[in-house]
């Protein structure tokens, strides 16, 4: 890990730990090299922190283009490996070609198949946009769900530390399991709905009986 990362990685864990701390589970299912992309529900900002901060590999996130701006902020989000996304009707190419190298270099890319946050925590239908992604690169596509994240910091805005968020972590989807070349101009789209089933499938385990 890069050592700007490093440290706030280090630090994620510790907020983690002290005001948000659930139950992390499949951990061994993350690869341990190599590219891959994680997939995840997103219901919260607190969503590509947090899923990242349980992943012992340098993470590249996305984040709003205007966030861009001269001074610390831009040299953090340039240090880390963030990529910029235009969400105000701009074209997403360069963005394309950033996650396409990045993999190409051997990084891990975390994705929301849903696009956007969810308005009330529930899951939403998936967008084309990861499976056009995950086909064009053909990596290991890792499922993980987050819970408790919108109660800990929903649409409302309102911030609730001490809500334990809890993590799990499915195992990886190769290539031949999300895209089927077979599905013609639905191909993306349907690659999206199978990665965003897997993540749908994934549960909170029981607790263990005393």
């Amino acid at each position: 890990m890069d050592r700007v990362y490093g440290f706030c990685h280090y630090m994620l864990r510790v907020l983690y730990d002290i005001a948000f701390r659930g139950d992390v589970y499949g951990q061994d299912n993350i690869p341990k090299s190599g590219p891959f992309m994680l997939a995840s529900n997103h219901a919260s900002h607190l969503d590509p922190p947090f899923v990242g901060a349980h992943v012992p590999h340098q993470v590249s996130f996305f984040a709003r283009k205007t966030l861009w701006k001269p001074g610390l902020a831009s040299w953090w989000l340039d240090t880390v490996g963030t990529i910029p996304v235009d969400r105000d009707g701009g074209s997403d190419v360069n963005s394309i070609k950033r996650v396409l190298q990045a993999i190409k270099d051997g990084k891990v890319i975390i994705l929301f198949p849903e696009g956007t946050r969810s308005p009330d925590g529930g899951l939403q239908r998936a967008k084309p946009g990861v499976g056009m992604l995950a086909c064009r690169t053909h990596v290991p596509v890792l499922p993980a769900r987050i819970f408790g994240s919108f109660q800990a910091f929903g649409r409302d805005g309102k911030f609730r530390p001490g809500t334990p968020i809890s993590v799990v972590y499915g195992k990886p989807m190769m290539p031949g399991e999300y895209d089927h070349p077979g599905d013609g101009k639905e191909r993306y789209l349907r690659a999206s709905e199978r990665i965003m089933a897997r993540i749908a499938a994934l549960k909170l385990p029981e607790p263990a009986m005393v």
